[in-house]
């Protein structure tokens, strides 16, 4: 049942020879530089800000990397006890995107962006959240629409996600605080000078 769910989705958004050349290049880009977004910000938010919301943002950013180390942790795990093969491999649809003929599920780009998508949506803002679910969506959309994921990949990584941001809540209560002053007081002599100079945050 699900597996003809699986088929039945993908068929309906994979692209074909047909599509729009336009529509392959913006489904390129959302599935192969979009994903950069989250190191992109996590240094943002890291490294600057108002002096006001520094410390929430910095341990926003603490929280979303132990989120992200459960996740990817749970999906290698999951790839290796229901492997799947990914549709080019099952000779289903096309492909417009090389990609390695390794397990599909869950999508390991799903699993990261969903991750940081859910972590802002619980612990930052709602608008930030529902601006970076757009961005999940799109690259879960393109990376199905290109032939490399199935649909229910992208769910995988969704679920996968959550829970990831579950167990990062969990472990923040226990030692959260803790390992904040850590990294802060390691950030405060590695970025000593640029500190100093005024280039990034204290």
């Amino acid at each position: 049942m699900l597996e003809q769910l699986n088929y039945g989705l993908f068929y309906l958004i994979n692209a074909t020879p047909a599509s729009p050349e336009w529509m392959i290049d913006i489904a390129t880009f959302f599935a192969k530089d979009l994903i950069s977004i989250v190191p992109v910000l996590a240094v943002i938010l890291w490294l600057w800000g108002p002096r006001n919301q520094v410390v929430a943002q910095r341990q926003l950013v603490i929280k979303v990397a132990m989120a992200l180390a459960v996740s990817v942790l749970m999906s290698f795990a999951l790839g290796h006890l229901f492997p799947h093969d990914r549709p080019f491999v099952a000779h289903a649809g096309y492909t417009f995107l090389h990609h390695a003929p390794d397990d599909s599920f869950p999508s390991d780009h799903g699993t990261v962006i969903f991750t940081f998508a859910l972590a802002f949506l619980f612990w930052h803002r709602l608008w930030s959240g529902a601006l970076l679910m757009v961005v999940a969506a799109a690259i879960a959309w393109s990376r199905v629409y290109l032939g490399v994921h199935w649909p229910l990949d992208m769910v995988g990584g969704f679920l996968v996600g959550l829970m990831g941001c579950v167990s990062a809540a969990i472990l923040w209560s226990l030692f959260g605080e803790a390992l904040y002053r850590r990294i802060s007081h390691l950030y405060r002599i590695l970025f000593a000078i640029p500190i100093r100079k005024g280039w990034v945050r204290d």
